[in-house]
């Protein structure tokens, strides 16, 4: 009889942000364990995660039947990036309803390799597949995808709500150290408008309390720049908490960069091969929000009165319908022809590459945590623009912990050309806190490359990490096949 090989089922929320270090984590651990891993998703996703799988990988995909229509979301939805705020709310919020087909698709695979799975590792969102999990007698682990210090902000804040009770504009933060202030001005609107007990806040109550019953959470960061976040988590769930960062992976630009893919990393590098050392500036925001009309007009006007050299990976603003710009319908009349040769315009740039080059200095970003992690890997400071989730708590954490980023706005203000200009030129200057953010930024760079090593003479903490993450999955899985043994 064949022997069957040790199995990890990662399901990852159906968002372009969490499939992609989902599906980077699956490498890592196929290659480092030889296990099988069985990767879940929607059929939609399914067929687009494909052909990203290398072909020296085994990693085995299985869909999970979801019906759109069902959830009052179109036939056509693959990922939260086709889906307005509202319609995102409610995927969301009937996500639970995935569990029973979920509980199927682990009975079935436990009948397939007669023994439960090794592991499930799901998303921060799934809280309730821990049940399935323990009912099957398999060892449960949260991936959250987010940095600690954000994450742990958006926990303690939706748990508690301390805004309501505050009685002044900065109120602290339960569970966070003595003297950690959050103020209202950056807290994003939907926030201000949360009350306890209605479906978004009942949701997240319910997914918080699943989080307890997990034996642990991993972490796509490193302990020198979270300590914080990861500490709270530490004591607020009472598991494990691995940080396991930087998970990196350029698996998602090529999800959306389609067959032009190659043509325009050879036309990127080559704008960037002529451009002087620490030039650029790349602005990108991300698959899933863009800037409103109003803002991107903003920015433009910055970005051309700057007179410095910039990437910006743009496509169509937030509520574009309503804007009455010329060019490319959004932007100022006649921009793209004052700033030929300086600038470059993309709907879609590869990301990694670009942020890797020896000509980029710097990058204004949404602040969304994947993106943020493959910007510090490169020693680059951040221009922070957040829009929505935990990206308003990652740029104050970069901030004002990390001193690597300069907020652009807070909560639901939008910022205005002039104070755009002036941040630009202070994070491309070489001198005063510029100087500084860029020495802070290559600290972290390091950090985030000895985190990862794995040699004979050195193990860096991340591996560390990964090693007693294992390690208490195979110490379940004994355990647990003792018992059986004696029952």
């Amino acid at each position: 009889m064949a022997v069957t090989k040790e199995n990890i089922v990662m399901f990852p929320f159906m968002a372009q942000g969490h499939i992609i270090p989902f599906l980077g984590l699956a490498l890592e651990l196929e290659k480092k364990t030889g296990y099988t891993i069985t990767f879940v998703n929607i059929p939609q996703n399914i067929k687009k995660i494909q052909p990203l799988i290398p072909p020296t990988s085994a990693i085995r995909l299985l869909e999970i039947p979801f019906d759109p229509s069902a959830h009052g979301l179109p036939p056509s939805f693959e990922t939260t990036e086709s889906l307005p705020p509202l319609l995102m709310l409610r995927l969301f919020i009937t996500s639970p309803s995935l569990q029973p087909a979920f509980r199927k698709l682990i009975s079935d695979l436990v009948h397939e390799h007669r023994q439960p799975p090794l592991c499930i590792i799901s998303d921060m969102f799934f809280g309730w597949s821990v049940k399935v999990a323990h009912e099957f007698g398999a060892f449960h682990a949260i991936f959250n995808v987010g940095g600690g210090s954000a994450m742990a902000l958006f926990h303690s804040i939706w748990l508690n709500l301390p805004h309501k009770k505050a009685n002044s504009e900065a109120f602290p933060i339960p569970g966070f150290p003595e003297g950690y202030l959050m103020h209202v001005k950056q807290l994003p609107d939907h926030f201000h408008y949360a009350v306890a007990g209605d479906p978004w806040c009942s949701f997240l109550k319910q997914m918080f309390q699943d989080w307890l019953q997990s034996d642990g959470m991993l972490f796509n960061t490193i302990e020198e720049i979270d300590h914080v976040g990861l500490e709270y988590f530490r004591q607020e769930i009472g598991c494990p908490v691995w940080p396991i960062g930087p998970i990196l992976s350029s698996l998602g630009s090529k999800a959306r960069a389609g067959e032009e893919a190659q043509s325009t990393l050879d036309h990127c590098m080559k704008w960037l091969d002529s451009k002087p050392e620490k030039s650029v500036l790349y602005v990108a925001f991300g698959s899933q929000m863009q800037p409103s009309p109003s803002q991107t007009i903003e920015l433009a006007m910055a970005l051309e009165a700057s007179g410095r050299n910039f990437i910006w990976v743009i496509r169509p603003p937030k509520n574009s319908a309503t804007n009455t710009g010329n060019g490319n319908g959004w932007l100022p009349s006649g921009f793209e022809q004052r700033t030929h040769g300086r600038g470059l315009l993309l709907e879609w740039a590869p990301q990694l590459e670009i942020l890797s080059h020896k000509s980029t200095g710097a990058f204004l970003s949404h602040s969304g945590w994947n993106s943020v992690v493959e910007s510090l890997t490169n020693g680059l400071p951040v221009l922070a623009l957040p829009m929505m989730g935990d990206q308003h708590f990652i740029a104050k954490m970069l901030e004002e912990e990390t001193e690597v980023c300069i907020g652009l706005a807070s909560g639901s203000s939008e910022a205005k050309y002039k104070d755009i200009l002036e941040k630009i030129e202070v994070v491309m200057g070489e001198t005063g806190k510029g100087k500084d953010m860029k020495t802070k930024a290559c600290e972290i760079k390091n950090f985030l490359g000895e985190a990862k090593k794995d040699d004979k003479k050195f193990k860096g903490a991340s591996t560390k990490a990964v090693d007693e993450f294992l390690s208490a999955v195979l110490s379940k899985s004994c355990n647990l096949a003792l018992e059986r043994q004696i029952i």
